[in-house]
């Protein structure tokens, strides 16, 4: 049974940062592409950054620069370090994970809140 069990959330300042973590149990994430995707209320899911079994890593406009996705193989962790966080931020965040021999699978984690407010 896959499990994708997201932490680290919460409510920070503007300009702050957070460090999100996402334990994955059930597959061996070195064989898949990580990702972390937010969704704000009223809005469709988004991805905000992603990496490779090959450590590539992509980032949407938005976040490049202050969000960076980095993964841990033999803990088996995925993580997202968010500095410069904004208003608009604040979503839930999910982990995903996406298997390399087949793209039309994902596994999603409940997701984690980030608030960012004054």
């Amino acid at each position: 049974q896959v499990q994708l069990v997201e932490s680290g959330g919460g409510l920070v300042q503007p300009g702050g940062s957070l460090r999100l973590s996402c334990a994955a149990s059930g597959i061996k994430i070195r064989m898949y592409r990580m990702g972390w995707y937010r969704q704000a209320p009223g809005k469709q899911r988004e991805m905000v950054a992603a990496i490779t079994s090959g450590d590539s890593t992509n980032y949407d406009g938005s976040v490049k620069g202050r969000f960076t996705i980095s993964k841990d193989n033999a803990k088996n962790a995925v993580h997202l370090q968010m500095n410069s966080l904004k208003p608009d931020d604040t979503a839930v965040y999910y982990c995903n994970a996406r298997p390399n021999w087949d793209i039309s699978v994902n596994y999603w984690g409940q997701g984690t809140q980030v608030t960012v407010s004054s």
